[in-house]
């Protein structure tokens, strides 16, 4: 029964990541296809400016260059009708042929669009992969004492602290942290992943830490509360609940009822908020990756949109996506894992 549910949402996934693949496709093939005929054009003048024309007349050259632009266009599919255009676009992104990039360049200097975004999705997991990590344990463990505590003073104060944190701006909050840490007590630096020049050997990935303290600091600082007060509300609810009663009535330490009882039946729900948490940072929050100079997958967005870098905005839409659809899927296996109603769901 759960290999069947493995199977079909799998298979969901990658029939929605195709349709949405041939959205983008469609909606983007004019800018597309204006990027693919510069880059042929270029290639086409490279092409002769390197070449032996000696002995041909000017007709012959002319023929040729001809020739020569007809079989380029051809091989890209220019000359195809529309809709057949749109279906190979559509399927040079599905098999990750994201073709080169007009105006950016990797860190070696390489202007293919696979390299470019690779370099930029390690970076983005790494700060979002940690501040979520430090997000939902914070969360898990104020959750509880504020369910256990139910309106008293740690409720009620964390609560309003909720409220104010959960309408901050998170690129004002940045702001102000990088003025204080940075600009008045002078403990962090104000941006960007490596000092310059990078330092080597096991300082190299102490600097990078360094780096990430304050991003990562202001994302904890704006997500931990909300989390909080979600988990305080689930564990709340599952604390009503007649097995919880019974457990506590037969005796068992209160430990043992809300890590072993209260908070394995509220799993479900807080891997939910975990995983929602990370895979919509994972494509990379613009603004505050700009503000801390960060270059991630968010901030190569924002790039490729002033430098109207097509393909690589092309490449960045279609990997975040993929990502974003393979986390839901693996998110509705979990939550199946861990809640076996949900498999029989729809036959029920």
């Amino acid at each position: 029964m759960y290999g069947r549910y493995v199977i079909k949402r799998i298979l969901y996934g990658l029939i929605n990541y195709i349709i949405i693949i041939f959205i983008f496709s469609a909606l983007f093939n004019t800018f597309v296809e204006t990027t693919l005929k510069s880059q042929i054009e270029e290639m086409f003048h490279g092409e002769f400016m390197t070449r032996d024309l000696s002995g041909y007349s000017v007709e012959d050259i002319n023929k040729l260059r001809a020739e020569r632009r007809h079989d380029l266009y051809q091989r890209y599919h220019l000359f195809d009708p529309l809709v057949v255009r749109i279906f190979w676009r559509a399927y040079d992104t599905l098999t990750f042929n994201l073709g080169n990039s007009t105006n950016i360049t990797s860190s070696s200097g390489e202007r293919d669009v696979r390299i470019i975004v690779g370099e930029a999705i390690p970076r983005t997991a790494l700060l979002f992969t940690v501040s979520s990590f430090f997000n939902v344990i914070i969360a898990i463990i104020l959750g509880i004492k504020k369910a256990q505590k139910a309106g008293k003073l740690l409720d009620q104060s964390t609560s309003i602290m909720t409220m104010i944190v959960y309408g901050m701006p998170s690129w004002w909050l940045g702001m102000m942290l990088i003025m204080f840490f940075v600009y008045t007590i002078n403990i962090f630096p104000s941006g960007g992943i490596l000092s310059t020049p990078p330092p080597t050997g096991f300082k190299y990935y102490l600097d990078i830490l360094y780096h990430m303290a304050l991003p990562v600091l202001t994302l904890v600082l704006l997500r931990a509360w909300s989390g909080a007060y979600l988990i305080r509300n689930i564990v709340l609810g599952t604390l009503q609940e007649d097995y919880i009663m019974s457990a506590r009535a037969r005796g068992l330490p209160e430990k043992r009822v809300l890590y072993g009882h209260t908070l394995r039946s509220a799993a479900p729900p807080i891997v939910t908020m975990s995983v929602m948490d990370l895979l919509v940072s994972f494509s990379g929050a613009i603004i505050f990756e700009g503000i801390f100079s960060w270059p991630g997958m968010g901030n190569l967005y924002w790039v490729a949109l002033q430098q109207s870098d097509i393909p690589v905005l092309m490449g960045n839409l279609s990997i975040t996506t993929l990502l974003y659809l393979s986390g839901l899927v693996l998110l509705d296996l979990i939550y199946g894992f861990l809640d076996p109603r949900i498999k029989v769901g729809g036959k029920a």
